[in-house]
């Protein structure tokens, strides 16, 4: 029989660390983390204010909550940020490895900027990669059966007419997450992403110079749940899922959260 799950408390006890956890789908999970029981969330971000008023926001009222600054282009960083939070608060069981970009320019074959392409493969491709490798290694230390969990895109399992550096950099963390799952599971550790189609988050719309209701509104006609947005939350949820006991026969895995995008 499957275990009883309660509806509140999914991760009670368990220590969480976010990367890109300042806003848009990192926030929302931050916070949704912190409502379910985690012990102490960790924010890692770039976005000092953001990341502070968070912080303070959810550690006042629910969990522990700390904002770390990390550039995930930054190894080093990365590691302090994972050393930081297993001294302070003892273990890493989950991390949600969130941070990324997205080229402002269109990014066709054709015309492909490669310092552009670079800046976005070091944050999007080898950013994730770093965390997943500095979370591994503090929980195999102390034998920690823990979580990861990825954002991927349902580009990572198409192609498109442009944005040829995203597209690829979201191939490269659905391929970190399967070989990452077959080398961990020795150790008890699950390895999955998530894969959202279009989110109206301030990053995109601030990228496309749109409100969240046009963005949403422009890309409906893509899904086949015709007048249903996706929401941050909607994310949140499926990265909670995967985060929580409730899928601890789950690893491997590429949760789309796409409304039947790829069906349509």
């Amino acid at each position: 029989m499957a275990q009883s799950i309660p509806p509140v408390g999914k991760l009670q006890g368990k220590v969480a660390l976010v990367t890109g956890g300042a806003s848009g789908i990192g926030e929302t999970t931050v916070r949704l983390f912190a409502i379910h029981g985690a012990r102490a969330v960790v924010i890692a971000d770039i976005m000092d204010d953001k990341g502070q008023k968070l912080a303070e926001a959810i550690g006042s009222s629910q969990s522990q909550c700390a904002y770390r600054r990390c550039d995930v282009t930054d190894e080093d960083q990365v590691k302090a940020a994972v050393e930081w939070t297993v001294t302070t608060y003892g273990q890493l069981d989950v991390i949600f490895c969130n941070a990324g970009i997205a080229s402002p320019s269109d990014q066709a074959l054709l015309e492909l900027d490669f310092a552009e392409f670079d800046r976005l493969m070091v944050v999007n491709a080898r950013g994730v990669a770093a965390c997943v490798k500095h979370a591994a290694r503090a929980m195999v230390e102390r034998l920690v059966r823990g979580s990861i969990v990825c954002t991927a895109s349902v580009v990572a399992s198409k192609g498109g007419w442009k944005h040829t550096d995203y597209i690829m950099s979201k191939h490269a963390v659905l391929a970190l997450v399967r070989a990452a799952s077959q080398q961990l599971g020795e150790h008890g550790i699950r390895v999955n992403c998530v894969s959202p189609f279009m989110v109206a988050t301030p990053l995109t719309c601030d990228l496309m110079g749109l409100k969240a209701e046009e963005l949403e509104k422009m890309f409906a006609p893509y899904t086949s749940l015709r007048g249903t947005p996706l929401r941050p939350g909607d994310v949140a949820d499926a990265v909670l899922f995967l985060a929580s006991d409730e899928s601890r026969f789950v690893s491997g895995h590429d949760l789309k959260v796409d409304g039947g995008f790829e069906t349509w």
